[in-house]
Order: C-alpha cells, then sequence, then structure tokens
C-alpha cells in the first residue's frame, strides 16, 4: 500500500501563509487595559489656587431670548407682549446679530401645536435656527400626583351617581 504525498516536487515544506491572529488579540487585550486605566486620569483637572483680582469684572452672560406662547395663542417676548410681525425684528434688536443664539420657545401645555409650530417657523425662516424648546421638568410628576389624588382607591366603592354628574 502506497502512500502519495502532496508536498510538491521540491520535497521541502512549502510556507505556511495563514495569520496567527493569537499574538494580535493578546496585544490588543493589554492596549485596552492600558487605555482603561489611564483614561479616567486623563479627564481629571488640577487643582490651582488662583489668584485674586481686585480689578477683574465678572462676565455679562447674554440674557436669554424666550418666547412665550400662551393657551389663547397670544405671544410674549421674555416678560413682554408682542404680536408676531413685531417678533423678529425684537429677537434681532435683542440678540444683537449675532444668528448662533439660542432661542427658547415655551409653549404653554394648553397651546395649539400649530401655534408653537408657526413661531418656529418664523424664526428659522429668518435664520434663527438655534432655537431650543423648553418644558417643566417637573410637570410629569406633578401631573402624576394630581391622577392619583383624583382617582378613587381600587378598594373604595363608586359613590358618584349613574348620570355621570360629579359627586
Amino acid at each position: 500500500m502506497a502512500f502519495s504525498s502532496s508536498r510538491g516536487s521540491g520535497g521541502g515544506y512549502q510556507p505556511l501563509a495563514d495569520i496567527n491572529v493569537t499574538p494580535l488579540v493578546d496585544v490588543m487585550l493589554v492596549l485596552l487595559i492600558v487605555f482603561m486605566i489611564t483614561a479616567p486620569m486623563l479627564a481629571t483637572g488640577v487643582k490651582v489656587n488662583l489668584p485674586q483680582a481686585k480689578a477683574a469684572q465678572p462676565l455679562n452672560p447674554k440674557e436669554p431670548v424666550v418666547v412665550i406662547v400662551t393657551k389663547e395663542g397670544k405671544l410674549n417676548l421674555n416678560a413682554d407682549e408682542i404680536v408676531s410681525e413685531q417678533l423678529v425684528a425684537a429677537i434681532q434688536a435683542k440678540i444683537e446679530g449675532d444668528m448662533n443664539h439660542v432661542i427658547h420657545v415655551r409653549g404653554d401645555k394648553d397651546a395649539s401645536y400649530g401655534d408653537v409650530i408657526a413661531i418656529m417657523d418664523l424664526l428659522a425662516s429668518n435664520g434663527m435656527t438655534h432655537i431650543a424648546l423648553l418644558s417643566d421638568p417637573h410637570a410629569k410628576a406633578d401631573a402624576a400626583k394630581a391622577a392619583k389624588l383624583q382617582a378613587p382607591p381600587a378598594s373604595a366603592p363608586n359613590t358618584a351617581p349613574a348620570t355621570g354628574g360629579q359627586p
């Protein structure tokens, strides 16, 4: 019984052209650990005791521009009531040509969605594209508390009249 050799005609071994990924994985894991350890160290700042200056003036932060849409559809610019035709000119006077100034839009929860969108469209069509919609972060918690207070307990019998009126 004879076996044929598939080594070729050279009689010696041919070079193996496969890539060994084990050393690559080992190096990558070591680098990952090094970066995981050094990254938090880079994020911390250096504590310095800053000197005091008596002549230094604090920077005046720009007053935010807030457009308020009431539930009746009326507009307020900060605390002043304004009509939509004068809104763009008044905002441009407040931001002094800084088109990157963020304009806050506050819409009443009962305001028409179309009114809020119309104001945002008016601002965007006049080059004021940095618009932030403001909301009340406590409103959800307050609404949940109010709903809990209005709902009758599950074990209590329903004492409302059958006509659907209030008790």
